[in-house]
């Protein structure tokens, strides 16, 4: 197995605005309502962004909802648009993107799945948080093909967020040695390979967290030999762009936290509404 792996400098999010986020943005989207042709309206009657019922009940299992833009006029109409995982209705109008709402239950669950269709890949996405007032847990699993590929055009995925072991880990002295067990871990699958990820987190003695970013991967069958004999002469360059991937992320983690961590109480419903309803809103939600 080739393994790579780099630590890196982040600002520490507080707990307490971390659960306080979360819980504003479930309860705006508690509260929210279905409009005129399916639009999804907040509580004041703003429109959330890029979303709309196609099928069923706001906030009920089953209901089917398109995040893609508006089709043009000459497309099917909104009530003939294909549910999920369906055929597309025709070459005019494919299913770019649609999700399915799973769960709502904003004091133990929100599940919901995601299908996203475009000419050359299919991804299926299956996520679940736990204790959504309070997130508990994250999970997520995923599986993507090309249309028309065989199984080397597969892949699949899982990954899990444990966010009660991650708040236990930053809690430690700073001299403790890390937890034993990743709270962040994710795999994915492929016919000639596999490969896993983790995130470890410890304090740093400045009050930052430092977070270690491991990628194993493993080749399978017959690539093994041919995929170890690559990477002895790509090595370093696989390396430099794992370690650009990690700072990069780590510099947008920086900057996010910057900008909203200040924000609290009506001024952070004010921020995350915002966000939801203005297509140029904060990037960082």
């Amino acid at each position: 197995m080739a393994r790579f792996e780099h630590t890196v400098s982040v600002a520490a999010l507080d707990r307490g605005w971390f659960e306080e986020a979360a819980g504003t943005m479930v309860g705006l989207l508690d509260a929210s309502r279905e409009g005129r042709d399916g639009a999804v309206l907040l509580a004041d009657g703003r429109a959330v962004d890029g979303l709309r019922l196609l099928k069923g009940r706001h906030l009920q299992p089953g209901a089917h909802y398109a995040s893609a833009p508006e089709p043009p006029e000459s497309s099917a109409p909104p009530e003939t648009a294909p549910a999920l995982g369906a055929a597309p209705v025709s070459a005019a109008a494919p299913v770019s993107e649609a999700a399915v709402l799973r769960e709502w239950r904003p004091s133990r669950s929100i599940e919901v799945e995601s299908l996203l269709e475009e000419a050359s890949l299919s991804v299926r996405m299956r996520i679940r948080l736990r204790d959504p007032l309070a997130p508990g847990a994250l999970e997520l699993s995923l599986s993507g093909h090309h249309p028309q590929g065989g199984s080397l055009h597969r892949i699949s995925g899982r990954g899990r967020a444990d966010l009660a072991a991650w708040w236990a880990a930053v809690d430690r002295l700073p001299a403790a040695p890390p937890a034993a067990r990743p709270p962040v871990s994710g795999k994915a699958v492929h016919r000639l390979g596999k490969a896993r990820l983790t995130v470890t987190p410890r304090p740093a003695e400045d009050g930052s967290w430092r977070v270690c970013v491991a990628l194993g991967v493993r080749g399978r069958w017959l690539l093994r030999p041919v995929g170890a004999v690559a990477l002895f002469f790509a090595r370093g360059a696989v390396t430099r762009g794992f370690r650009e991937a990690v700072e990069s992320a780590a510099e947008q983690w920086n900057t996010a936290l910057a900008e909203l961590t200040p924000l609290h109480g009506e001024a952070l419903r004010a921020e995350i509404a915002e966000a939801l309803t203005e297509p140029d809103g904060p990037e960082a939600l």
